[in-house]
């Protein structure tokens, strides 16, 4: 099979190269007898895949096998590695020479089946047969099927929940960043109330589909003005901006909350709503 190879600073990567990478994944599997299931998840089980997406896998292995398979040999025979290496939950993580990412968890066969059971809520497989490359057992199919189904989230208990999230971790920033601490005030903005907010608006908006990473497709899932509202709730790492974006995002926070009460009848904890935009009031 042919590799594209970099020839600038971003290699280019053929449309349908994540294609031919998945179906040397599965001749590779069914040709080592170790290998008892494959699963994909992730973009291209979804049917959003494109030459940009990375390779989700997870490869379970016979019990009697595992603690001699060699991950990332087995990886090496769908094409040339730039990296891999076990990352910060156990993962075998690779950059193929093309630079496309991928991730391999290796299981032995019965725990790692178990694993996969609790991903429910977590990971989203609406079409099994697909996802499923490489089944010796009918175990792994089976619990891919408890993948399938997609509930949208019940909006009242979900807006009350993100609501008082919401509040909740929008006082931290506005309490440390008179300490000084703007790295850590930035960091909760941008990477633990930016996704509640998205959920609240994609919630209102019901759009869901990207439920589970929230800023997954968001030009395309929300209107033009929701993404330019988000856009004002960034900024970069200094003390003016920052409190300026918290500002702005507790102000979009507060009005979806408004949205949400008047829509589903929650309870938003308006007194406190007011003493958090106050706290977070540029200092005179």
């Amino acid at each position: 099979m042919p590799h594209a190879r970099p020839t600038h600073a971003r290699a280019h990567r053929p449309s349908d190269g994540l294609d031919r990478r998945i179906e040397l994944l599965r001749a590779t599997a069914e040709a080592d007898s170790r290998v008892e299931g494959v699963l994909l998840y992730g973009s291209w089980t979804l049917g959003e895949a494109d030459a940009h997406s990375d390779l989700d896998t997870c490869l379970c292995v016979r019990e009697e096998d595992v603690d001699a398979f060699d991950g990332r040999e087995f990886v090496e025979r769908l094409a040339p590695l730039k990296l891999a290496y076990t990352n910060m939950y156990g993962i075998l993580a690779v950059v193929f020479d093309d630079l496309m990412r991928g991730e391999f968890h290796v299981e032995p066969t019965g725990p790692g089946i178990a694993e996969i059971r609790t991903w429910r809520g977590q990971v989203h497989l609406p079409r099994p047969e697909v996802a499923v490359l490489l089944d010796r057992t009918g175990e792994l199919t089976a619990a891919a099927r408890e993948l399938a189904a997609f509930r949208p989230p019940e909006p009242v208990s979900t807006a009350q929940q993100l609501t008082d999230e919401l509040a909740n971790w929008t006082l931290m920033p506005a309490h440390i960043q008179t300490r000084g601490e703007h790295a850590r005030a930035y960091n909760l903005l941008h990477a633990v109330i930016a996704p509640l907010q998205l959920k609240l608006c994609r919630l209102l908006r019901g759009s869901t589909t990207h439920w589970l990473t929230p800023s997954r497709a968001l030009e395309a899932d929300l209107p033009r003005t929701d993404v330019e509202r988000y856009a004002t709730t960034t900024g970069p790492l200094t003390s003016k901006a920052l409190r300026t974006a918290a500002a702005n995002s507790w102000q979009w926070s507060r009005e979806l909350a408004a949205e949400a009460a008047g829509r589903w009848g929650i309870d938003p904890p308006l007194g406190l709503h007011e003493e958090i935009a106050e706290a977070l009031s540029p200092a005179e």
